[in-house]
């Protein structure tokens, strides 16, 4: 069985949440899980001036995904920075290249999540995961989120990310901050939750 974390990072809060969900659906018994990053489409000048160029650095070791890999998961969870209430430009162009995909119906019953990071605390985390999810229902997928069995998104103690739609994690208008442990035990019950439906799907 296995389950592929495709992400998108610019300043490596979204990596960060990727490694957590990953070490999440690892625990599940017969869990292969494979972490791949989209194709970057800014040029090196351009990350330089938005002071990206150091954290896209500590992602060279992760591969970068190809489409084809996606019609060989069982499950996929999609990470993403949050644009505008919407999925960054680098997803979305890749998600858009799934088109051979689509015609030929390779991920129709295939499970589909979604995590997010934002700058601030209402800053489209929901918005985000909910519009992503209209991608992955036009591909036929199973959308599955993050279920109220995780308690730590009813916490009022803490400003904290998680929704019923997917964790999520808030970055700070300067990218100062960084996944709170309760943000990371949600990506890890994230990832765990997914792994083990597509566990039983694979049947």
């Amino acid at each position: 069985m296995k389950i592929l974390v495709v992400f998108y990072s610019m300043y490596g809060h979204v990596f960060r949440m990727a490694e957590a969900i990953a070490e999440g659906a690892g625990k599940v018994p017969g869990a292969e899980v494979v972490l791949r990053r989209v194709p970057e489409t800014l040029p090196a000048a351009v990350l330089e001036k938005m002071g990206a160029a150091a954290a896209q650095q500590t992602l060279d070791h992760v591969p970068v995904c190809s489409v084809e890999e996606l019609a060989d998961a069982d499950a996929i969870i999609f990470g993403t920075p949050t644009r505008f209430g919407n999925m960054c430009g680098q997803m979305r162009q890749f998600l858009d290249a799934t088109g051979q995909l689509w015609m030929k119906g390779a991920l129709i019953g295939k499970i589909g999540s979604v995590f997010v990071s934002t700058a601030t605390q209402h800053g489209g985390q929901e918005s985000t995961i909910l519009s992503f999810h209209t991608t992955l229902l036009h591909h036929g997928m199973v959308i599955v989120g993050l279920p109220y069995a995780f308690q730590g998104q009813m916490r009022i103690d803490e400003v904290t990310g998680g929704s019923p739609y997917g964790a999520t994690t808030i970055a700070g208008g300067q990218g100062e901050r960084q996944p709170s442990d309760n943000e990371l035990e949600a990506a890890r019950f994230q990832g765990s939750h997914v792994a083990t439906l597509a566990a039983k799907l694979a049947g």
